[in-house]
């Protein structure tokens, strides 16, 4: 073990994972601070790409039928989450093996990249079906990424923490992502309130896209300039590093991997529509205009942010069991009236919004660090990352092509049986689970 390296990250680390007094350090601040700026900027490129689904369906498909060209947008953003999976594997086992610092620089230039690629790709007047191809491909790379940045970032922001403050410092993983969604919110917003339709069609999305992949190469620099964690260095250097973290995560941990699975169907669900897709859906099922739509999401988006720290220091104070089991139970009840009440005006958008987005705290608050406490550090990235990819591809990439197919096929109604259904599953998972609140963390 390279002691030049160790030595540093043990004493910024030094109350991790068995401080008795809960309390962060100066240098466990800091790793925190770096973790979620870095993260934040990344999912500002993911989330740009719903928020601008209509666009991207007339500039990238035939134009004629405008309900078919969004339904094959929202294809080519599901299949974007089949490189989960594939993303969560490889990029998850080089975390386990290289570090979290190398796994996390690597996933933010990816997406960076591929945010680039659908900015400057010509509309498909201009080239034809190469202007698809082409933006299939850059989303199947940001699915490749974001598939390896979960795993990563949530295993590098909870090994950070003092032990009695893992769920505040892992919420902070879910901060940065509504971060992300926020930024690519307010960069919709500007964009659909200053510039004419017009213009907006011709490149004001671009520019959104543009800046959202400048935004990356900060991430990138932030990342490089972070020391890795104590956890890894100690597993690294007692030898516990696996050749093959994927297998070892199957073999030694199937309880925890399926575990993982069932925490996220829930949250996935509600998370992409009501965070993510809720604005467009709004838009097509009451005629809302986009603009106000994406205002409701940015206000809701500063309070979900704002409110996610103090949920995760509920998580550390009373537990993960009651927490996540008030969000799930929370949508069994409300998702038939919540979704009930979306009409044509602002309020009731931002009412339906603000109060799944609310229950989402649960969730969101909890996953990476209920997540991270299943596995131990030489397995940690890629038992995050893998299960809740699988998750997420099967039940968080699809929800907006289905939501969008209900209304299509005149079926919006049974919506709200979607979401009770996967909140149902999930709240059996919660409360049949052990609580690790208080679990040893190496």
């Amino acid at each position: 073990m390279n002691t030049g390296s160790v030595t540093p990250a043990g004493s910024r680390r030094e109350n991790s994972g068995g401080s008795p007094t809960g309390k962060l350090n100066g240098a466990q601040r800091k790793a925190i601070v770096a973790g979620t700026i870095g993260n934040t900027v990344e999912w500002v490129g993911w989330a740009l790409y719903s928020i601008f689904a209509k666009i991207i369906a007339d500039e990238f498909f035939p134009k004629g039928n405008g309900a078919v060209a969004l339904l094959s947008t929202l294809a080519v953003f599901a299949v974007g989450f089949v490189m989960r999976p594939v993303g969560a594997a490889v990029l998850g086992a080089y975390a386990d093996r290289r570090g979290r610092k190398k796994g996390m620089a690597l996933t933010v230039a990816l997406m960076a990249g591929a945010g680039f690629i659908i900015a400057i790709t010509p509309s498909y007047e201009t080239i034809g079906v190469l202007s698809p191809l082409l933006l299939l491909i850059a989303r199947l790379v940001q699915g490749f990424s974001a598939g390896g940045e979960f795993g990563s970032s949530s295993a590098f922001l909870v090994e950070s923490a003092a032990r009695g403050r893992r769920a505040f410092a892992g919420s902070w993983q879910q901060v940065s992502v509504a971060g992300g969604v926020l930024i690519a919110s307010l960069l919709g917003t500007l964009t659909t309130s200053m510039l004419s339709d017009e213009t907006l069609h011709s490149w004001g999305w671009r520019v959104a896209f543009i800046f959202g992949g400048l935004l990356g190469l900060v991430g990138l620099w932030l990342r490089v300039s972070v020391e890795d964690t104590q956890s890894f260095t100690q597993a690294q250097g007692s030898g516990r590093t696996r050749t093959n973290p994927v297998k070892a995560m199957f073999v030694e941990h199937p309880a925890a991997t399926l575990r993982v699975v069932g925490i996220t169907i829930a949250g996935t669900l509600t998370y992409y529509i009501w965070v993510n897709y809720l604005p467009t859906y709004a838009n097509l099922t009451t005629g809302i205009p986009l603009k106000t739509a994406l205002l409701s999401q940015t206000l809701c988006l500063i309070i979900f942010v704002i409110a996610l720290p103090f949920a995760g220091l509920l998580s550390d104070r009373i537990g993960r069991k009651p927490t996540m089991a008030g969000f799930a139970g929370g949508f069994v009840v409300l998702a038939w009236p919540l979704l009930h009440l979306l009409h044509n005006n602002f309020l009731s958008l931002f009412l339906v919004q603000l109060v799944g987005m609310l229950m989402i705290l649960g969730y969101s608050a909890n996953c990476a660090v209920i997540m991270a406490e299943q596995f131990p550090a030489e397995v940690r990235a890629t038992g995050i990352a893998l299960p809740y990819a699988l998750a997420v591809a099967l039940f968080g990439g699809t929800a907006p092509y289905v939501t969008t197919w209900l209304h299509e096929s005149g079926h919006s109604d049974m919506l709200w049986i979607y979401v009770a259904a996967a909140a149902l599953i999930s709240l059996v998972v919660y409360l049949t689970m052990p609580e690790t609140k208080d679990k040893e963390f190496h």
